[in-house]
């Protein structure tokens, strides 16, 4: 791709803007702010056309550097045009000053929505007219909506401020004439080169790489999140930037490929470099042409559109933005690569501490090697490992692992002079390192480390060297999944499960997820947990199931790496079940015995349920920030007793009739400080899936709060309470029983804002509903998350009462949220009858908005089905909801083409499209009411199980 050959006369005709300009200037008799006026909208029309015009060959060549190149240069041109007319017309003084280019802007390139960068160069002897001159230009600029940067110096004023103030001196580097007299800026440049540089390479480079450190910490200390900043993130251009700055001062060359003469780095490796440069300022281009502003961060939102624009296309497995998104990862980690490269020739070089890539020191005094005990082939420089001599790994491939290795038993930090060999010699690692009984040996080592099995592992992807020796691992590697709840790409996904699992390991989980720390010291095999957790999404991105396909690479891949043939079973059982624990606890009723059934019936033994379960937690935990919660560790808990309950044969026999004669008799018993008749009449209130899944704690402080609403003579009341621990925040309803209870619940919790994680509904023996909902916290003081809790309860209470309206309420918050038009989630509603023995499970899939579950559940109202349980289950911007479901006599739904007329339904409510039964009713008219006549005996009540929301 060519970089200075670009024919930038398409993009404007100097020569007649120019002319225009100095006629429009020719009637100087005009006040300066009529002149300013109308200049305005010619210098405005060239900007917005020449622009243009750049996006259209950036369409064309698809070169971002080249892109940025023409609109530095469109720039230069009407800055450059500006300056000569004011000098000429107004202020002639302005042609004794000089206007300068810095930072980004200096190096001749610019996005189209950056700031522009000027420093105006004042003689030393200069004058108000000068400074009017400038501030003319600047007003215009600012009229014409660029944001500029600048300052007014003389080149005195430059040399002192950059002495002490880094930002200052980095953005003197890039100091690039425009226009004006040359001859300051010239001063300038050769005055910092002999002043500021000479010298001071140590301590430049110092200030850069901490700055840079300190930016990757804001922005995510990894190049992996999935809506990654293109110009501050790690691996960004800013990044690549930092290596030109501190090669230009230390080296003091004008451009990347002088490094190359110099030795830094290999033709490649400048290539490397180039392509990262162009490749990241074409998506930077892209992204401020689409949004119209300075927009840096490549949010899900655009991905899109800017792969599309870039030319990429599905692929079998992956989508067009995902090979896209995968490239740019790719891409990242090159920076990387480069950064190290770069690092290790300036250790050769300098002669002053400062803080480098792994933390230490980038600069020695003196060579100080030790030996390493058990090696010849490493040796330490200051806690740092590195090579004995430069043919270890070609001498012995198998020491790319081995260094590794020895690096994670010593404790030791990786001198970038040895990932610099590292990165040129991965071609080493070929099928018989892979094959290599002692390699694969240190690998396993290194993987169940009790140390930090996760930062080699990381160390190890960085440099190049895990895909080489898993090469299925590396077909992972910068490999996103397009959706909002997975928050970085799958190799890092894995290098963080297993993160967690060293966490568990180590017994620092207590407080996170107390019964997996509490199981991990009983764990007969971690190898079998530590591969297994390594290798579970390692199939992401193909046609078939990734569960299964994964199982199949793990069959062969666990022998290679020692696991004996009952080992790599019970891998090969982990990753193809490794979705099962957490869909179970988190979509399914478990309080229905057919769901634990079913569960243990795949699961079989208490080995496998313990090693699934730690599995399935290290998973949650490692998607991303805030997505593991207290409830979702309450959940599996709560799968995990139920089932070990039937695996060790000690589910109760003893009858469910029986089970809750016994409840009521100890709730009789626990309101002893009551009167006779209260007793009586609060214990008898309830039925049996009440009395069997509802603690005692939790049935007094019901009882409590039920009397108490009678006493008061209240119809409606509500109770609220919140748990630290589980993330939750309860909130007890109780009111008059109705169809549609859930579904005005529902929708009351979404108008106030309230994100619903689970929901117990009872129906008691006199006719009334007792709601539980847990809405998920916001707040971490129990104090301010009580007061959410109360704004929530009136809602609930203003909606039930009729001082609000729903539809209303959920509109007003649907208008504040924006509308997700970014995935693509089409409707589907699986009808099932084999999932629980007495009712029909249906399951939704559909993508989120505000006030969804409101309507869905209102839609089964109006269908006649009465929902007994139901769990509302988030993944980022998708929702699966499972409902528990009977027909108005209790039955299961079995006819097909009433099955048919629910899922269309479901569907269409769904997709937001016009149900045309409900339109067609008459106001305030839901659904036909039953016939009394043919309504059935009262005896359990419709709404009489939990549901899980």
């Amino acid at each position: 791709m060519a970089r200075y050959d670009i024919d930038f006369s398409e993009l404007l005709d100097v020569a007649r803007l120019r002319a225009e300009c100095r006629a429009i200037v020719a009637h100087s008799d005009r006040p300066q702010l009529e002149m300013r006026a109308v200049l305005l909208p010619l210098l405005r029309r060239a900007s917005v056309e020449g622009r243009q015009k750049a996006r259209e060959l950036l369409a064309k060549d698809g070169s971002g550097l080249n892109c940025a190149r023409r609109i530095s240069w469109l720039q230069d041109e009407l800055i450059c045009i500006l300056h000569e007319t004011i000098a000429d017309s107004f202020y002639p003084e302005g042609s004794d000053i000089a206007v300068a280019a810095v930072g980004g802007y200096g190096r001749g390139t610019l996005a189209p929505g950056s700031d522009i960068d000027l420093l105006f160069l004042l003689p030393e002897k200069n004058t108000d007219n000068m400074r009017k001159a400038v501030e003319f230009l600047l007003y215009i600029l600012w009229d014409m909506g660029f944001k500029v940067g600048h300052a007014t110096r003389t080149v005195e004023e430059c040399i002192r401020l950059s002495r002490t103030d880094m930002t200052i001196r980095t953005a003197i580097l890039e100091t690039r004439h425009i226009c004006g007299r040359q001859a300051l800026v010239e001063d300038l440049q050769s005055r910092f080169d002999r002043e500021i540089v000479a010298d001071t390479g140590p301590e430049f480079i110092a200030a850069k790489l901490a700055e840079r450190d300190q930016r990757h910490q804001k922005a995510g200390d990894t190049r992996y999140l999935v809506e990654p900043n293109v110009k501050e993130g790690k691996g960004g251009l800013r990044d690549l930037h930092t290596l030109f700055w501190i090669a230009k001062y230390y080296y003091r060359v004008r451009d990347t490929e002088e490094l190359v003469k110099l030795g830094v780095l290999s033709r490649e490796e400048w290539r490397l470099f180039e392509k990262a440069d162009d490749f990241l300022w074409a998506v930077r281009c892209q992204m401020h042409f689409l949004t119209g502003k300075a927009e840096e961060r490549l949010s899900f939102d655009i991905q899109r559109e800017i792969a599309e624009s870039l030319g990429y296309h599905t692929r079998p497995g992956l989508s067009a933005v995902e090979r896209f998104m995968k490239h740019y990862f790719l891409v990242a980690k090159n920076v990387g690569d480069l950064t190290r490269i770069l690092c290790a020739a300036l250790e050769d070089e300098q002669a002053k501490a400062a803080p480098g890539l792994t933390q230490r020191v980038i600069s020695r005094f003196t060579k100080r090697l030790r030996k390493i005990p058990g090696t010849l082939d490493f040796v330490e420089d200051r806690g740092r490992i590195t090579l004995a001599a430069p043919d270890v790994f070609k001498r012995d491939p198998v020491n790319i692992i081995r260094f590794f290795h020895v690096a994670d038993i010593n404790g030791l930090e990786l001198h970038p002079d040895a990932l610099k060999h590292m990165t040129r010699s991965l071609s080493l690692i070929d099928n018989d390192v892979r094959e290599n009984e002692e390699a694969n040996r240190l690998f396993l080592s290194m993987l169940t480390s009790r140390r930090d099995p996760a930062l080699m592992l990381r160390r190890m992807n960085e440099a190049g060297v895990l895909g080489r020796f898993i090469p299925e691992f590396g077909k992972v590697v910068a490999m996103m999944q397009f959706n909002m709840y997975h928050h970085y790409t799958v190799d890092e996904h894995l290098i963080r499960s297993v993160e967690a699992l060293s966490e568990v390991d180590q017994g620092k989980t207590a407080d996170i997820h107390p019964l997996s720390n509490k199981l991990m010291p009983g764990i007969e095999d971690r190898t079998v947990l530590y591969v297994a957790v390594l290798l579970h999404d390692i199939a992401k991105g193909r046609q078939e199931d990734h569960s299964i396909a994964g199982a199949r690479i793990a069959r062969k891949l666990c022998p290679r790496l020692g696991l004996n043939p009952k080992q790599t079973e019970l891998v090969v059982w982990l990753i193809e079940q490794h979705l099962l624990m957490s869909m179970t606890a988190q979509t399914r009723d478990l309080h229905d015995r057919k769901t634990i059934t079913d569960f243990a019936e795949k699961v079989q033994s208490m080995d496998r349920l313990k090693l699934l379960l730690i599995l399935t937690i290290c998973d949650i935990r490692a998607v991303g920030p805030g997505v593991w919660n207290g409830w979702k560790g309450q959940l599996l808990r709560t799968l995990y007793y139920e089932t070990e309950l039937l695996l060790s044969g000690g589910f109760s026999e003893v009858s469910r009739k029986e089970r809750a004669k016994l409840a009521e008799e100890e709730l009789f018993k626990a309101l002893s400080d009551w009167s006779q008749k209260d007793r009586r009449t609060y214990s008898k209130l309830h039925y049996q899936p009440y009395l069997l899944s509802v603690s005692l704690e939790d049935q007094v402080r019901h009882a409590k709060f039920i009397r108490d609403a009678d006493k008061a003579d209240q119809a409606l009341a509500t109770m609220v309470r919140t748990d630290s621990f589980h993330a939750i925040t309860e909130i007890t309803v109780l009111a008059p029983d109705h169809p549609r209870l859930l579904s005005i619940i529902a929708g009351a919790c979404a108008a106030a804002g309230a994100n619903i994680a689970d929901a117990q509904i009872f129906t008691t023996t006199d006719g009334r509903a007792l709601d539980t909902i847990l809405v998920n916290r916001e707040f971490a003081v129990d104090e301010d998350e009580l007061r959410r809790a109360g704004t929530i309860s009136r809602m609930i209470e203003d909606v039930l009462s009729g001082k609000k309206r729903l539809p209303e309420v959920i509109a007003t918050r649907a208008r504040s949220r924006k509308r997700n038009k970014t995935f693509v989630i089409p409707p589907s509603v699986i009808i099932s009858n084999g999932l629980s023995n007495k009712f029909t499970v249906i399951e939704v899939e559909c993508l989120d908005r505000t006030g969804l579950l409101a309507d869905i559940t209102a839609v089964l109202a109006d269908l006649s089905l009465d929902i007994h349980s139901a769990r509302i289950t988030t993944f980022g911007e998708k929702v699966i909801d499972t409902f528990y479901v009977t027909d108005l006599v209790g039955q299961k739904v079995v006819n097909e083409n009433r099955q048919g007329n629910i899922s269309a339904r479901l569907k269409a409510v769904m997709a937001e499209q016009e149900d045309e039964l409900r339109s067609g009713m008459p106001a305030g008219i839901i659904a036909p009411a039953p016939n009394p006549e043919q309504a059935p005996a009262p005896a359990p009540p419709a709404r009489k199980a939990k549901a899980s929301v």
